[in-house]
């Protein structure tokens, strides 16, 4: 009996319309573009098309791609449409060019999820290579920018490593680091032990570019920092220098961390054009078992005279830390052309931790203050969670400490103080030190205290105040008195209040100066005697926000006088409205 032959798989409906549509427009573009081969259909069903591209037309620049009169490519077609097609060589003549993954794939598309368009068919993926073509050749690509290139354009990631997270500079030599676990999901790099659960972790710098990426076993990430000019990845049966170091390392480390422990390396890896730029970070791993082979091995030898290894060392998987690179020198916050950026390293106050504190708290952390001083004698129940930042666990406690608990876990690296409420006597040196102070109370006491610190006479810091109307929570008024002005908060909102009563435009914002009308205040549970306003944590959280951009834009150059301002679904105008206080003391 004859063996049945496996029928060979036929590509899908959308990969046929994609080669159907390819084959026409190679009929269209006979000198430019051909179909040199059958498709056939690979591994995980994607569909493989050889195709050949005249380029020896395209403009050449100093310092461009070198191309041929004509270049053979594959152009892999997957299985669905959510996934753009890909372009790769059949060699690594390109490798080490810019936005070249993994020495051979083409990075025609930059972000697939916003350039790809299923809909658009096979053409705009052509013309996205025939633009790729040129710009390489033009020598147009920076290759600065170019997207993980130091390490073969990709992201080095298993599925289930720890992220590694380094914000402190890493050493350009051989060094030991530190990984202590912070979750099971994150690891942080430093450069002295944090507790007793950090373990040593060898950090090795790679003296040139990994085009061809890092490998996925010890015997290939060995072949690829040994060698830049190897084809595909191999075995070396011998370490050389440059592996022999990792070894050695590795060996060196894992005898000091404890058994049955994964061990974890650090490489550093050298821009390949820019020596001078810092260092792309790798972070991998060695499973538990492997890692005690390794230990074992460096018991029998000396971690330096280790020489060939067992295949099953050899052969070991490296597991790739996805690496959250932090450091200052790489890093750009995205917040930095933002008006919150003026709070960025800066000392600030806020009393008040309620509907409008607990956010400004919250943001300005965010933004990156490196100190802030709370006071809020109040106490958490479970209704304030309904439009405060504070969560279920939070219930009963005091709300500054509360809330310093929280934002320790959002920046773990900020200074937290808790005070008394204003005027306790330790706040009385506050606007000397401080860059800000916000009062966020609603509190007559509050305010009068800020106006004695307005009066000293080495005043540092911003005076301001932040609330919202009773009835919405959608209006904002932020009070500004700056540093060099004489006038207290109470003379400056008074001075305002006045301006807007008597300005028929601003009516909407007469509620901010006049006594709540019956309704507009709440009293949350029965038997409660103290009246609170309406609001949803939307309502605080966007007015707040609002009220922290305009202090922001204020806090390089402040200007005394009155912000108001009204969230869109309000239907309020002027939605935004500034009173100066120099132009109201004319």
């Amino acid at each position: 009996m004859s063996k049945r032959k496996t029928p060979r798989a036929r590509p899908n409906p959308w990969q046929q319309e994609l080669l159907d549509q390819l084959t026409a427009l190679a009929a269209g573009h006979r000198q430019d573009l051909r179909v040199t081969g059958h498709p056939r259909t690979g591994p995980g069903g994607l569909v493989i098309v050889p195709v050949s591209v005249r380029t020896g037309d395209m403009p050449q620049a100093p310092g461009g791609l070198l191309m041929g009169e004509v270049e053979d490519f594959l152009l892999i077609l997957p299985p669905t449409p959510t996934a753009p097609p890909w372009v790769q060589t059949t060699h690594h003549r390109f490798a080490g060019a810019p936005h070249v993954l993994q020495g051979n794939r083409l990075c025609i598309y930059l972000d697939p999820a916003r350039e790809w368009d299923p809909t658009a068919g096979i053409t705009p993926v052509m013309n996205r290579l025939w633009e790729w073509l040129a710009d390489a050749a033009a020598s147009k690509f920076d290759p600065d920018t170019a997207l993980y290139h130091s390490v073969g354009g990709i992201l080095h990631h298993t599925p289930g490593a720890p992220t590694v997270v380094v914000r402190e500079p890493v050493p350009h030599h051989p060094s030991t680091g530190w990984l202590t676990p912070r979750t099971p999901d994150r690891l942080d790099l430093t450069d002295r032990p944090a507790d007793v659960h950090s373990h040593r972790t060898p950090i090795l710098p790679v003296n040139h570019s990994l085009p061809l990426g890092a490998g996925s076993t010890l015997a290939e990430l060995m072949t690829l920092i040994d060698s830049t000019t190897a084809d595909t990845p191999g075995s070396a049966p011998r370490p050389s220098a440059a592996s022999q170091a990792l070894l050695t390392a590795l060996a060196a480390c894992a005898l000091r961390n404890p058994e049955e422990t994964a061990q974890h390396f650090v490489l550093t890896v050298r821009h390949p054009t820019t020596p001078t730029t810092p260092p792309f970070l790798l972070a991998g791993r060695l499973q538990p078992h492997p890692s005690d082979a390794l230990r074992l091995l460096a018991r029998r030898r000396t971690p330096s005279r280790l020489g060939s290894l067992p295949d099953e060392l050899r052969q070991a998987a490296i597991e790739w830390c996805y690496l959250s690179d932090e450091r200052p020198e790489v890093t750009t916050r995205r917040d930095a052309q933002r008006p919150v950026h003026a709070f960025h390293g800066a000392h600030v106050h806020i009393w008040g931790c309620g509907g409008i504190g607990s956010w400004a708290a919250e943001l300005v952390t965010r933004a990156g203050a490196s100190r802030l001083t709370l006071s809020d004698p109040g106490r958490i129940t479970g209704g304030l969670l309904v439009r405060q930042n504070y969560t279920e666990n939070h219930i009963g406690m005091n709300k500054a400490a509360a809330l310093a608990q929280r934002l320790r876990a959002i920046q773990d690296d900020i200074t937290i103080d808790i005070t008394g409420p204003p005027p306790d006597s330790a706040l009385l040196e506050a606007a000397d030190h401080a860059n800000l102070i916000i009062d966020a109370t609603v509190s007559v006491a509050a305010g009068r205290f800020l106006d004695l610190l307005a009066q000293r006479p080495h005043r540092r810091a911003v005076l301001a105040q932040m609330a919202t109307d009773s009835l919405t929570a959608s209006l904002g008024i932020l009070t500004i008195a700056a540093p060099d002005t004489p006038e207290s908060l109470s003379t400056i909102d008074h001075t305002s209040g006045r301006h807007v009563l008597d300005t028929p435009s601003l009516e909407p914002y007469h509620r901010l100066w006049t006594e709540p009308a019956p309704g507009d205040e709440l009293r949350p549970t029965r038997g409660c005697s103290a009246p609170t306003f309406h609001g949803s944590a939307a309502d605080l959280m966007a007015t707040t926000a609002t009220l922290v951009n305009l202090l922001g834009t204020q806090m390089r150059h402040p200007v005394s006088g009155t912000h108001l301002c009204a969230q869109p679904h309000t239907g309020t105008l002027p939605a935004h409205h500034f009173i100066a206080h120099t132009d109201l003391d004319r």
